[in-house]
């Protein structure tokens, strides 16, 4: 079982099942939603994800034509997206995780829309976009 939590520990969960392959996420939306260079993403089954505490904290953004990004209201953490046509599926933001893990990311994708000021350094296989 995995746990994890948003910055202001309003929103709590747990994961009973795997976290399916890592990968960071370099497209301009992923780098706005978390002020960064990229984000660092694994899909998780939807069944396996319980929220333990927070509902009433949670907030979500469609941040493009059937994808809400979830996030802490309170202080903002970004959670996971969620797709309504892929109801099973979820995509955990993992940085949240307070459980330590043994998976590493696997590859880095939208490197064609990548932040300039952004160097990838690591030999992990890099797509223009989603592969």
């Amino acid at each position: 079982m995995l746990k994890g939590s948003c910055l202001c520990n309003s929103v709590q969960y747990e994961i009973h099942g795997e976290l399916g392959p890592i990968v960071m996420c370099h497209c301009s939306r992923c780098r706005k939603a978390n002020g960064s260079a990229f984000a660092t993403n694994a899909p998780v089954n939807a069944a396996d994800f319980h929220l333990i505490h927070g509902q009433n904290a949670l907030a979500e953004y469609q941040s493009s034509p059937g994808v809400f990004r979830v996030f802490c209201g309170k202080c903002g953490s970004p959670l996971y997206s969620r797709r309504p046509a892929m109801p099973e599926l979820l995509r955990l933001r993992i940085g949240t995780l307070d459980t330590p893990i043994e998976g590493r990311p696997t590859a880095h994708i939208f490197v064609g829309s990548k932040a300039e000021w952004c160097e990838i350094l690591d030999e992990l296989p890099q797509y223009p976009e989603r592969p």
